[in-house]
């Protein structure tokens, strides 16, 4: 799977059911009276409002750039088909491996397209800090104000202005691991770090033809982000949501003594060649082991558990069950004290870099349920959520997806985005990534927590 950091994934729609939820929405009948039209209409909501547009925009243009490519692109074109037919603008789609590191440089030759999906606010930032990225339309605005919170606004916002809409998001604090094999073992989901450590050293001990844990930090240019998840998650559980938010803001430095300590959590797993890496190799195999093959030895036995997001449930095989009975499934990451269940997570924001009626119109459709629901039937492999409080959970195909809905709608959950994505870029996806990568081949702690508050900008 061509997929890149923090993103989640799709699968491809059917030709009927695409048409039939085209004619529905734009108030024509379905095309071959099944049951896949009649269902889509719930998720149209209220398209008439993208409809009644269609005077001013038709033979319109709006060109997308994202980092989602091949496959999991489809999912993203079947979803803008309604809006598409109703309002006559013409979607012009371009997924890039190398996205983060392109965008800014399209930005210098002024090659910028009119909407791109921005994984990290850091990257926002310095979007905006070219002078090109376009303010948020009221329309926009009004649509993030009713359906997303408030915490979602601010990180597409730049100092209290809002550019970028939320898209997608991801819950990131999961185990993958295989019910099947846990039940065969007599293993229970602990509840708790301590518990995940007393697993994973009995797991070593009773299984010396497989690994604990298994993990891939491999991802093109990117490489290196599934570590800092980990750091990330860690940072949460050791150092409360307080200190999380100081680090992330540089309040404290990027070497501070409790993000050693996270580390050195982080250390006790991924650094120990009696844990890691299951069916790949040693712990220095993780650098080179791509994120999208690292759980995979779950489904062979030669791993037990696999850290990563929601997302990851998409990289299985289709012939893999992926459900709390199945061949995989995920458990919350747990923390240091039971009764604490912080969150990690991350998204894409939808920057816009041309003031147009068209450009506005369809970014004001993203941020809306219309999208949402639409994105979620046309994901039908799976792999994709969003914290549109008006996403319904039962559109979603897969179990861990709706799951990661509810975790992501419930005003109580202590959600905290993705670290690295609201880090300066020079940071966030450059020296976290390079220097945690530099780390797993070897490097100490400390020398790759002093490298990386080095690279801090200083202004």
């Amino acid at each position: 799977m061509a997929l890149h950091p923090k993103r989640r994934a799709a699968g491809i729609i059917t030709g009927i059911v695409a048409v039939s939820l085209t004619a529905v929405a734009c108030g024509g009948g379905s095309s071959d009276g099944g049951s896949g039209g009649g269902e889509a209409a719930a998720d149209t909501k209220d398209y008439s409002k993208w409809c009644d547009l269609k005077s001013e925009l038709q033979g319109k243009t709006v060109s997308i750039y994202t980092s989602i490519v091949t496959p999991e692109d489809a999912s993203h074109k079947e979803s803008y088909k309604a809006f598409e037919e109703c309002t006559g603008i013409t979607i012009k789609y371009e997924g890039d491996k190398d996205f983060e590191k392109n965008l800014p440089q399209r930005a210098q030759s002024d090659n910028l397209p009119d909407v791109a999906f921005i994984p990290q606010p850091g990257l926002l930032q310095t979007m905006v800090d070219t002078g090109k990225a376009v303010e948020a339309s009221k329309s926009v605005s009004d649509e993030v104000d009713k359906y997303f919170g408030p915490d979602w606004k601010k990180y597409g916002s730049v100092d209290g202005v809002l550019y970028a809409a939320p898209l997608g998001a991801n819950v990131k604090s999961y185990v993958w691991y295989s019910p099947k094999k846990f039940a065969e073992k007599g293993y229970k989901v602990p509840t708790t770090w301590d518990e995940l450590l007393t697993l994973t050293k009995k797991i070593a001990a009773d299984d010396p033809a497989a690994k604990p844990w298994c993990a891939g930090f491999g991802s093109g240019t990117a490489t290196g982000w599934p570590a800092t998840d980990w750091l990330e998650d860690l940072m949460l559980r050791t150092a409360g949501k307080d200190t999380y938010d100081q680090w992330v803001e540089h309040k404290i430095p990027f070497n501070d003594p409790k993000v050693a300590t996270a580390l050195s959590k982080v250390t006790e797993i991924l650094k120990n060649p009696a844990y890691v890496n299951g069916g790949f190799g040693d712990v220095g195999s993780i650098a080179t082991t791509t994120f999208q093959d690292g759980g995979q030895p779950i489904t062979t036995g030669k791993c037990y558990m696999h850290r990563q997001a929601s997302f990851y449930a998409s990289n299985f095989d289709k012939s893999i069950k992926v459900a709390e009975d199945g061949d995989v499934w995920a458990f919350y990451l747990p923390s240091v004290d039971a009764s604490a269940k912080p969150v990690l997570g991350g998204g894409e924001f939808v920057a816009t870099f041309r003031d147009a009626p068209e450009v506005k119109a369809f970014a004001a459709f993203l941020a809306s349920p219309d999208w949402a629901n639409a994105k979620a039937k046309a994901t039908t492999g799976g792999g994709w959520v969003s914290a549109n409080k008006e996403l319904d959970p039962n559109n979603l195909v897969s179990p861990i997806d709706q799951q990661s809905a509810k975790i992501l709608q419930d005003p109580a959950a202590v959600f905290r985005f993705d670290g690295s994505d609201m880090m300066p870029s020079a940071v966030g996806a450059g020296t976290f990534w390079s220097e945690m990568t530099n780390w797993i081949k070897g490097q100490d702690d400390k020398t790759t927590l002093d490298n990386i508050e080095k690279s801090w900008p200083k202004s």
